[in-house]
């Protein structure tokens, strides 16, 4: 009796610090849920209470209007473009690269795969005024192409992530491809694609999310308002020369959040297999 009685305290304890931590993770969103609901003049007043005293759904729709005639639907629409075009680019390059580096043989191709991976090295500041000045040189400025184009040439982590999927598969099938006639896009296409899917859509999901919340690219490269994201549409509520719409602010601070916490829902049993599976296996 004594040993279970002291597994049952220890698993009790662990659920009530995991209960603990929950609640700690979640008071941020749930405070803003219910700044949402409340009057704007009331946001900070009572923000120490998350039951506003009168239920308040008119901020969504204020919310919702916009800036100078432009809705949150244009700037919802600007986010998923962006994001779905980002997505796609990143899973074609990276795979692409890491099916080479993983099993083609040429040249040098330790010292490329050096180069790739030492840019995890480079702050993504340092890279941006050298980037916006190309950009800016080739007239890419105001449009979204400054922040989809780079996705379609690669990205260090994701590659990097690839190649030790691939590198679990055994070389065999390639063998058996190649005597059956396929070519090397067609041992990629036919045998390495379908095998490396969870590790596609754990990369699909870091991606999705990163490019979602991508504010400074977009805050420097998007410059009328017809091309805002969400990220850069939510800045415009917070005005120092004058009053601030918090509640309106927060609502659509809210509704932003529902497409990736929909996406964390749906594809979390992918992440958990991608990431045990991809694993950094070496």
């Amino acid at each position: 009796m004594m040993p279970n009685t002291k597994k049952n305290a220890s698993r009790l304890t662990v659920h009530l610090v995991c209960l603990l931590i929950g609640i700690v993770s979640l008071y941020p969103l749930v405070w803003m849920v219910a700044s949402s609901l409340k009057e704007s003049s009331q946001v900070f007043v009572s923000a120490h209470s998350l039951i506003p005293t009168s239920w308040d759904f008119g901020s969504y729709i204020s919310g919702w209007r916009g800036f100078a005639g432009i809705t949150f639907g244009t700037f919802f629409k600007n986010t998923i473009i962006i994001v779905c075009s980002v997505v796609t680019g990143t899973l074609v390059s990276c795979s692409l690269i890491s099916y080479g580096f993983a099993r083609i043989p040429f040249r040098l191709k330790g010292f490329w795969f050096a180069t790739v991976m030492l840019t995890l090295l480079l702050p993504g500041q340092i890279v941006q005024i050298p980037q916006y000045i190309i950009f800016y040189k080739i007239g890419w400025v105001n449009t979204f192409l400054p922040l989809i184009v780079p996705a379609f040439f690669g990205s260090a982590f994701f590659i990097f992530l690839l190649l030790q999927f691939i590198r679990t598969i055994p070389y065999e099938l390639d063998e058996a491809a190649k005597i059956d006639g396929c070519s090397r896009f067609g041992i990629f296409y036919r045998v390495i694609l379908p095998l490396i899917k969870p590790a596609l859509v754990t990369a699909a999901i870091f991606e999705f999310y990163w490019a979602w919340d991508n504010f400074f690219g977009a805050l420097i490269y998007l410059g009328r308002p017809q091309l805002y994201t969400l990220s850069v549409a939510l800045r415009l509520f917070a005005d120092p020369s004058s009053g601030t719409d918090w509640s309106a602010m927060f609502a659509m601070a809210t509704l932003s959040l529902i497409p990736p916490i929909l996406v964390f829902f749906i594809f979390q049993r992918y992440i958990v297999e991608g990431i045990s599976t991809t694993g950094l296996k070496g």
